[in-house]
């Protein structure tokens, strides 16, 4: 399986990227790095490290409750110059870090061992590894995150996992030196804080001498951790999609019972114009870190309890202390072992599934409009615990803020969205097994499933905006097979699928009508819109002498 697969590493760009051309336009990239890296450090780097971007095709707000997504990794990525310091005092594991973007100041910090109480991390995250004996420390405010924010979340996986004294550890991290430089835009919902995070653990493991039996599964996993230190409770698509994506392919990712990826190339028929995937920014910045009380923790928070309530209506068994997602709780309804269910039986499940959910549906009786939902003491009298249970268990480990709370909208998108997910991957496989040419309706039926997205994202997850919800507007008039938001939300890019000899004619018309495109050089517009294929995932690139 593609989780399991080591995470690659190339003595050359060629090996790294298969395109020719592809490679030369990188060649002069990466080389420009290199010799800036040389100029800042007085030395040369030893390594490249490379997390790419990621669109989600299909499947949004889904994964944190544990059902597949179908992801794709994009061209547009992180890359990181990276070496031993020699300025450093040995052991220290301090790191100097810089960024060829001048608005991103050069940083300078050192772990710290701490011992004692509980530091600020665990208190947030209780299922973190870090031992309250003596656990690392590093300081990251969550009100104000900074671009080493990020840098040093990937870090802490690596400390915790490899140089614990809580786990028996000796060693000493090496102290870093760091250049970074990206292409994927902040806040737009291609996830560059996934990138950045991946790409700094990568850096980190490779010049500390851990990367070699570190899987990609296993990386993955541990960036999903990494991210919870910058306070988002990440479900694990941008991390997968960052890791384990291959050329040419999306992959459908599963998170139960355990993390697998399965590559599914895109439909690519010949006598008609193959499609490709656009991505629009609205220019709606969405740092889901910063706003995660009011958006992205809150829908975690909604889906989670939902989910106890359904198990609760629906009679399942439930223990005070567990925090089951809907997907558990689909399981235990089923009550079938999990190991013995094929996609297409999981499909019939959320089909038969999905009467049952209007048992959330909430009052109405004496309800103003605006106040659909529940208020938080309707909520835990719903759970059926205690309020210190409650908050021990959903909130002691994160910030939500809401005045009403939304299980049924939540829920229907979540099995909805789950059910377009399978349907989507039903197609890719089915036009990958046809022998004769590939009818355009294939790509239609895509579409439609997109646009059925996105009616979802923006009615009932409500995590769409008037911009975003604007563009896919304009994407379909401009000739899109279907158009929806991707990302985290609440502002960020679109995805389109949009035939391979309109993408100019399709760029032109979007920048016409969308209001804040007009105004933009040829260079920020090639940035804020632009075509891409599926890249390969993250690598590390090994520079000789």
């Amino acid at each position: 399986m593609a989780a399991q697969l080591p995470i690659p590493v190339y003595t050359s760009l060629d090996q790294a990227m298969p395109d020719l051309q592809t490679a030369a336009v990188q060649a002069v990239r990466y080389n420009n790095l290199v010799e800036e890296f040389e100029k800042r450090f007085g030395h040369k780097p030893s390594y490249i490290a490379r997390a790419p971007g990621r669109v989600n095709l299909i499947g949004e707000h889904i994964d944190y409750v544990l059902f597949g997504c179908f992801p794709a990794a994009i061209e547009r990525d992180i890359i990181i110059a990276c070496g031993p310091s020699t300025s450093a005092p040995a052991g220290s594991g301090g790191v100097q870090a810089a960024n060829l973007d001048p608005k991103y100041k050069p940083q300078t910090f050192v772990p710290m061992l701490k011992t004692g109480g509980p530091t600020a991390t665990e208190e947030a995250d209780a299922a973190n590894t870090v031992h309250a004996e003596a656990s690392w420390e590093l300081d990251i405010d969550t009100r104000e995150l900074r671009w080493e924010s990020y840098v040093k979340a990937g870090y802490y996986g690596v400390l915790n996992r490899f140089f614990s004294p809580a786990s028996g550890s000796q060693e000493h991290p090496v102290p870093v030196d760091l250049l970074f430089t990206g292409s994927v835009p902040s806040g737009s919902g291609l996830s560059s804080s996934a990138a950045m995070g991946v790409a700094s653990a990568l850096a980190f493991l490779v010049l500390n001498d851990k990367l070699e039996g570190l899987s990609k599964g296993q990386l993955v996993e541990m960036a999903m951790q990494n991210e919870k230190h910058v306070g988002v409770n990440s479900g694990g698509l941008d991390q997968a999609a960052s890791v384990i994506c291959t050329p040419h392919s999306a992959i459908f990712v599963n998170f139960y019972p355990k993390l697998t990826a399965e590559p599914i190339p895109l439909p690519t028929p010949r006598t008609i114009p193959r499609a490709v995937f656009v991505c629009a920014n609205s220019l709606v910045v969405s740092d889901k870190a910063v706003t995660a009380k009011f958006h992205y923790n809150l829908r975690v928070v909604e889906t989670l309890v939902a989910a106890r309530v359904l198990g609760r209506l629906l009679n399942l068994p439930l223990t005070p202390t567990e925090r089951p997602t809907l997907r558990v709780i689909l399981s235990r309804w089923l009550g079938t072992p999990e190991a013995d269910l094929e996609k297409e039986d999981v499909k019939s499940a959320i089909e038969r599934f999905l009467p049952e959910i209007q048992k959330l549906r909430p009052p109405r009786e004496g309800r103003n409009p605006g106040e659909e939902g529940v208020t938080m003491k309707e909520m835990i009298e719903l759970s059926g615990l205690s309020e210190e249970q409650f908050n021990e268990v959903y909130l002691s480990w994160v910030e939500v803020e809401a005045e009403y709370f939304q299980f049924y909208k939540r829920t229907r998108h979540v099995f909805t969205e789950a059910l377009r997910v399978l349907e989507f991957r039903e197609v890719c496989v089915r036009a990958q097994a046809t022998e004769g040419d590939l009818p355009e309706e294939t790509l239609k039926q895509l579409g439609a499933l997109l646009d059925a997205s996105h009616e979802s994202c923006s009615t009932l997850c409500e995590s769409s905006c008037p911009e975003v919800d604007e563009l896919t507007r304009l994407a379909k008039a401009a000739g899109a097979y279907g158009s929806r938001i991707t990302g985290a939300g609440w502002g960020g890019c679109t995805v389109s699928l949009v035939a391979e000899d309109r993408v100019e004619e399709f760029i032109a018309k979007i920048k016409e009508g969308y209001a804040p495109y007009r105004e933009l050089s040829e260079e920020k517009l090639h940035d804020a819109i632009f075509a891409t294929k599926p890249s390969s995932g993250a690598f590390v690139l090994k520079l000789t002498e």
